[in-house]
Order: C-alpha cells, then sequence, then structure tokens
C-alpha cells in the first residue's frame, strides 16, 4: 500500500467534506474548493473528522492515484482553514513592482513594464518595491502563478538578478578571469 495513500485525513471543526460521483467538495472559513477525481480508481469515505482514501485494485495507474488523491485532498483542506501563499524577492539595479488595482506592474530590466492581472481568487501584494506575495486557498493555483511571476525574468547565476522566491538560493558562479 502507499504509505502516503493510505494515511487518514484529519477535518478540522468548520470544515466540511463532501464526496459525490466524481467530485470532492470542501468547504471551510476561507472558501470553498472543488476536485474532480477518478472514482473507478479511488474510494473515498468521510466518516465523523476523518477522510479515508482506498483503492480499487493494485494495478499501476491505480496505485498512482491512490497516494495523488489523499494529498490533494489533505491540500483542500488546508487551503480552506489557512491558505497558501508564496513570496518572491525582486533583485536588480532599478528594478521594483508595483500594485496597481488587480495589476502587477513590474519594471524588471526591459524597457517597458511587464504586467500582470491578478486572476479570480488569488490575492497578490506587494509589501516593498522589491517583494511580492502571493496569497490563496488553492495550492495549484498559488504556484503557478508565483511562476508565471518568476519566469519573467529568472534569476542569473553570475550577479543573481532577477525575481526569486524567498527560500530559494542562487548558487553564484565565478565570472571570467583577466587573461594572462
Amino acid at each position: 500500500m502507499s504509505r502516503i495513500g493510505r494515511e487518514p485525513v484529519a477535518i478540522p471543526a468548520g470544515v466540511t467534506v463532501e464526496v459525490n460521483n466524481e467530485l470532492i467538495t470542501v468547504k471551510g472559513p476561507l472558501g470553498t474548493l472543488t476536485q474532480p477525481y477518478d472514482s473507478k480508481a479511488v474510494t473515498i469515505t468521510v466518516e465523523g473528522s476523518t477522510a479515508t482514501v482506498t483503492r480499487t485494485s493494485d494495478l499501476g495507474p491505480v496505485r498512482a492515484k491512490h497516494g495523488l488523491y489523499r494529498v490533494l485532498l489533505s491540500n483542500m483542506i488546508v487551503g480552506v482553514t489557512k491558505g497558501y501563499e508564496k513570496g518572491l524577492i525582486v533583485n536588480g539595479v532599478g528594478w521594483k513592482v508595483a500594485m496597481q488595482g488587480k495589476t502587477l506592474v513590474m519594471n524588471v530590466g526591459f524597457s517597458k513594464a511587464v504586467e500582470m492581472v491578478c486572476p479570480e481568487g488569488l490575492t497578490i501584494t506587494c509589501p516593498s518595491q522589491t517583494e511580492i506575495s502571493v496569497k490563496g486557498i488553492d495550492k495549484v493555483l498559488v504556484g503557478q502563478v508565483a511562476a508565471n511571476i518568476r519566469a519573467i525574468r529568472r534569476p542569473e547565476p553570475y550577479h543573481g538578478y532577477g525575481i526569486r522566491y524567498k527560500d530559494e538560493v542562487i548558487v553564484r558562479k565565478e565570472g571570467k578571469t583577466a587573461g594572462k
């Protein structure tokens, strides 16, 4: 059995989990999340304050989905209770970011400012001119939007310029040395 898949998922007070034929719905204090799932591969049962995910057979694709749906359910519960946040740091000479309404405006070394509209269900804030914070209840959406922002100017290894995650460490390379 999957070590991850066989662990029961604790459901805290104030959170409701509903499982229909092909859809998991989790409601909590921060909002509601839904996730389709393969009912032919796994069975999700909710009993009191725990949810368990069991697989229907030992075939390879079914075994892979066993742990996946358990973790997705757990991430949904954490999302509607605490939420998720990704922090980004902008590092460059003269580079800055700012929010203008629902639009993130980034001056990151291009001739024109790069603008990105905040997707529905997320909150993007700029605590300072060199920091970006992406918050929301959907872990996948928060991570994808943070990755899209980072992809605008990936960090380079020589000076460290670029947009990086707060907890990311850029391994620096040594530059060229003078000839003879």
